[in-house]
């Protein structure tokens, strides 16, 4: 079994409406055109006591939520995509869905406003633990940023923040670099699956760029273009936004919440 970590105890509870106002109106979901719905998915039970967190709802996280009682579940990667379309539930989609609506969870994703958010952020996250200094707003996707830009506490060599970066998420970065000794001032970080949007750091002037997948043809250009892009995994680079909102939660509300770490290695 996973292990789990981050849990809060508690016994308080609140309503599925207040918390929904909560996180809807600090992600500021209406201010993106997203690639499916931010917010509440799958309605559950209305008193939620326990929520679980994790950043994609897959079989094993719903049945983790399940079998630990959750309430409510928290993720970054929500169940409904525009790319998708109309869904039957049916084989793998089903054994997401059905487990949820079985045991009245309620499923909450956020998608790009959990990568963008300047302070729960995926990017901002990385970027605190970084250390990054004079952070403001970066990427553009239909008119909205997704993810920040900063300036590093003190110059580092490309090859050295590839090190710092793998024991930051604990998994393996490929660096494509143009020279892994150049030292580096500034980055910029869009979080997952946005490889091709190095072109924002070298439009915007920046030495580097983090993200968490690397195409074939991304690592020759961002390299040939003068840019040390860095990819730290799709998952582990997505870690931190909803391990933040679980911060905030207890802060706000005081309700036992717990967060479900996933194995998988992209």
């Amino acid at each position: 079994m996973t292990e789990l970590k981050s849990q809060t105890i508690s016994n308080k509870s609140i309503k599925r409406e207040d918390l929904e106002l909560f996180l809807n109106g600090l992600l500021k979901i209406n201010e993106f055109k997203d690639y499916g719905p931010n917010g509440l998915q799958i309605e559950g039970r209305a008193s939620i006591s326990k929520i679980a967190f994790a950043v994609s709802a897959t079989k094993a996280s719903i049945e983790e939520a399940a079998r630990l009682k959750a309430d409510a579940l928290v993720v970054h990667h929500g169940l409904f995509w525009i790319f998708h379309g109309p869904r039957a539930i049916t084989g793998p989609f089903a054994k997401r869905v059905l487990p949820l609506v079985k045991n009245e969870i309620n499923l909450f994703g956020y998608h790009l406003p959990l990568d963008a958010h300047p302070e729960v952020g995926n990017a901002a996250a990385i970027g605190h633990l970084l250390g990054l200094g004079k952070c403001t707003p970066f990427g553009d996707h239909k008119g909205c940023p997704t993810g920040i830009k900063g300036h590093f506490p003190k110059p580092i060599k490309s090859v050295e923040l590839k090190e710092k970066l793998e024991g930051l998420l604990e998994h393996n970065v490929i660096l494509s670099s143009p020279n892994p000794n150049q030292v580096l001032t500034t980055i910029g970080i869009i979080t997952g699956g946005a490889n091709g949007d190095w072109i924002h750091s070298l439009n915007e002037g920046l030495d580097s760029y983090l993200t968490g997948e690397i195409s074939e043809h991304d690592w020759h250009e961002a390299k040939e273009a003068g840019i040390h892009m860095f990819a730290g995994g799709h998952n582990a680079t997505e870690q931190f936004g909803v391990q933040q909102l679980q911060k905030r939660i207890n802060e706000k509300f005081g309700v036992e919440t717990i967060y479900i770490p996933s194995e998988n290695p992209a």
